[in-house]
């Protein structure tokens, strides 16, 4: 009987030893697994999404949970790219996003390393020597320039916002870009209300966002086109040409105005359609002012108008923006990881057009118990390994009692 006890004992320790070595691993890899969980995602992209797309709103990038900017900007901005389009269209003029936050220390090169992976929009209040729209009279003149998105205009936070010195900026002219964010942590975050009723009031703005402004105006500087004016019908186009598209690669196809003075005439009819001075929104279209033809296009888009009788005509230039407005006014979404809480409340505000800069939901805050987690499974691991170890200790000696008595070999006569 003693013999098949002493057998059995090296199995037992075996066993005991691969148990102990996976209740090790268990307290070592378990936070470690979980903790490869770094965010979720916005389920609402997919579905309310679409029709803010089709309102003419933009998706941007705000960053990734598992990333940091100062760390990788590369890195950051394509896995930020590649979670947008994934997803979702940029806009409803192209699929791929250009605009993006960035945070206000990082250096020049690092800029231009983001704008390689198609951003070139980043905003705000940069901290870059080159800028765009900080002040009225701060008018880019290059793409750098947009590395530097300035910020006017104040928040939409109700208690925060300043109708005053909104309608100040506004009347100043220039881009105006307002800031919001939905939600602190737990706390929803209110809107001024007064705010979003004076900007329904103004028929001077256009209401845009970050990437259809900068192609806007990347499109402004492309001034290959093509016009005639036969049998009263004026012919134009603006020409979508390989200069044009390799100045600004990235830019958006967005309809530009163009300010062609006509001496006499109405327009009979036309291939586009008619907009009135309040259209606020960018869109193809004409109006003609006393002898000011607004002409909104896209490039590569041929249009004609018939007109009443022939006439004179000169093409003169393109309007600052969209339908000759004298300011123009973004509204830049903040860290938007929840696109249902953050936009609802402006769904009854048309005109409004906001850049969603978008980032997946983190789950750092919602698993902060995984530091304790793994300090429980550490706990009952050392001391699950402690009672097998004095178990084991407890047997052994038991066995050696044994062997000693089988030893002596007394007990059996």
């Amino acid at each position: 009987m003693y013999v098949v006890m002493l057998k059995c004992l090296p199995h037992k320790r075996m066993h005991m030893r691969m148990l102990v070595l996976g209740m090790l691993i268990t307290a070592t890899l378990a936070p470690s697994v979980l903790a490869d969980v770094k965010w979720e995602e916005d389920g609402w992209l997919a579905t309310i999404g679409l029709e803010h797309l089709e309102d003419g709103d933009e998706f941007g990038c705000y960053g990734m949970p598992n990333l940091a900017w100062e760390a990788d900007p590369g890195a950051m901005s394509l896995e930020c790219r590649d979670y947008i389009e994934d997803r979702i269209d940029a806009s409803k003029w192209s699929k791929s996003p250009i605009s993006t936050f960035t945070p206000d220390d990082l250096t020049a090169s690092q800029h231009s390393i983001i704008a390689g992976q198609g951003f070139m929009v980043h905003g705000d209040e940069t901290g870059q020597e080159s800028t765009a729209w900080h002040s009225s009279d701060d008018v880019p003149s290059k793409d750098s320039d947009w590395y530097d998105l300035g910020r006017r205009g104040g928040s939409l936070e109700k208690e925060i916002a300043d109708i005053d010195s909104l309608s100040n900026e506004l009347d100043e002219g220039g881009l105006v870009n307002m800031y919001w964010i939905g939600r602190i942590y737990d706390a929803t975050v209110r809107h001024d209300g007064d705010v979003l009723d004076m900007l329904s009031e103004r028929d001077d703005v256009w209401f845009t966002t970050w990437g259809e402004a900068y192609s806007y105006w990347a499109g402004s500087q492309c001034d290959e086109f093509y016009h005639n004016f036969v049998n009263k019908t004026f012919t134009f186009e603006h020409l979508n040409s390989d200069s044009c598209k390799s100045s600004s690669p990235n830019a958006w196809n967005v309809p530009v105005t163009w300010m062609i003075e006509i001496e006499n005439g109405t327009v009979i009819q036309s291939s586009l359609t008619e907009m009135d001075e309040s259209d606020s929104n960018t869109k193809e279209g004409w109006r003609l002012d006393g002898p000011i033809l607004y002409l909104s296009v896209l490039r590569g888009h041929n249009v004609s108008l018939e007109f009443s009788e022939d006439s004179e005509y000169e093409v003169n230039s393109v309007s600052r923006f969209f339908n000759n407005k004298s300011s123009a006014l973004t509204i830049a979404g903040h860290s938007t990881t929840d696109l249902f809480l953050w936009s609802k409340r402006f769904d009854a505000n048309d005109e409004l057009r906001f850049t969603w800069l978008i980032s997946p939901r983190s789950l750092d805050e919602g698993i902060a118990w995984l530091p304790y987690l793994g300090l429980g499974v550490l706990i009952t691991s050392v001391s699950g390994i402690w009672l097998l170890l004095k178990k084991d200790a407890i047997q052994h000696s038991k066995a050696e009692g044994l062997m000693d008595v089988s030893t002596d070999g007394d007990d059996d006569e």
